[in-house]
């Protein structure tokens, strides 16, 4: 089963750093391939392995390919260093924090000729975070939305905003992110705030607000949220678009008798984007670039879609899909439905200290 994990844990939780699924050292014993190797560290589930085997076929390039869970898990290990990165591939707001601390090589866009693949606006989006497009290629995109059940929700209840989500309504029935940035997220939107603000009283007032919906939350999950609603236990969560694709086919393989459908709120949302960085003390920094390259490549970006079902930036890929799938609101909204829409940003050490407590206070009311 397919699973992709975007968190933001408080940090109370970033003990856990340790998940890899290859360990840095296993790589020892690992035989370089004849044009050397490419260590690669990016989420689960998030390539069809098949890309990988073709990239090494293709170049006779060894890839060495671990795993993490997490942005934040992600983190501290490229900072510490003890095992070296060539192509890494985190979220938005984590790639602008690694920029600012000086973790990022810029690439050399002369060896990525497969760039032109990417659809202009998605670089455009990557300024927000990459203001000069020097350290980043985009990888997949996607939108937080609100999932609900057709068969629970009657037509006239169906939410169109985030405020629909403290509807009594929907008492017992709401699954939440348990996630600090994407709750706080629905928070700040349902109030009219960026949900990137500093603002110590806005934070407190998107506080108070999660407090106030405890009571109709029945659960706040991370991943399970597909789970459930699939299987009928709520009648709305929240849920990042991705997983849109994946629920569609396997509502329709079980022959449910209800649909899931999914809703990007009035107020706006959360629009991110993850994409493949090179840390500064890459040992296979061209190795690297021609990974990206590769990346890049129209149908392999095409095959990587077809397995992970979240959006691709790659406008050669889109362009190779079924009708079907190109009009799929779900998975590529158009402009109107992205208005007031944003890009996480790193806020520094003093704004997640404020969220980090004020998330604390949410969980423990």
């Amino acid at each position: 089963m397919k699973k992709r994990m975007k968190t933001f844990l408080a940090i109370s939780a970033l003990t856990l750093l340790s998940i890899s699924v290859v360990s840095g050292c296993k790589k020892s014993e690992t035989k370089a391939g004849s044009n050397g190797e490419v260590y690669v560290y990016n989420w689960g589930e998030y390539i069809d392995e098949s890309v990988i085997q073709q990239f090494e076929k293709e170049t006779g390039i060894k890839v060495v390919y671990d795993l993490f869970e997490t942005n934040e898990e992600m983190y501290p290990v490229i900072e510490a260093g003890g095992v070296k990165y060539d192509a890494v591939c985190p979220s938005d707001y984590m790639i602008q924090k690694m920029a600012q601390n000086n973790l990022l090589a810029e690439i050399n866009f002369d060896n990525i000729p497969n760039i032109k693949e990417i659809d202009p606006k998605y670089m455009e989006m990557s300024k927000s975070f990459d203001p000069e497009n020097k350290y980043s290629v985009p990888y997949c995109w996607g939108t937080v939305g609100i999932l609900y059940n057709t068969s629970m929700v009657a037509k006239e209840d169906v939410p169109t905003k985030w405020s629909d989500l403290w509807d009594e309504k929907f008492k017992d029935n709401i699954l939440m992110q348990d996630s600090v940035r994407d709750a706080f997220m629905v928070a700040l939107k349902s109030l009219g705030y960026s949900m990137n603000t500093t603002n110590e009283q806005e934070i407190n007032e998107a506080k108070e607000l999660l407090i106030k919906q405890k009571p109709l939350v029945q659960a706040y999950v991370i991943d399970q949220v597909r789970d459930k609603m699939i299987g009928g236990e709520a009648a709305v969560g929240v849920i990042y678009s991705g997983e849109m694709l994946y629920i569609q086919n396997e509502v329709k393989e079980l022959g449910l008798d209800y649909s899931l459908e999914y809703v990007i709120p009035e107020e706006g949302t959360n629009l991110w984007l993850d994409s493949w960085v090179i840390p500064a003390n890459a040992p296979n920094k061209e190795n690297a670039e021609k990974w990206i390259n590769f990346m890049c490549r129209a149908d392999i970006a095409k095959k990587n879609f077809e397995y992970i079902t979240y959006p691709t930036p790659n406008k050669g890929a889109f362009d190779l899909l079924d009708p079907e799938l190109k009009n799929n609101k779900t998975l590529f909204p158009d402009e109107a439905m992205l208005k007031n829409s944003e890009v996480y940003q790193y806020l520094g050490d003093q704004a997640d200290s404020l969220y980090n407590e004020a998330w604390k206070e949410v969980k423990s009311n």
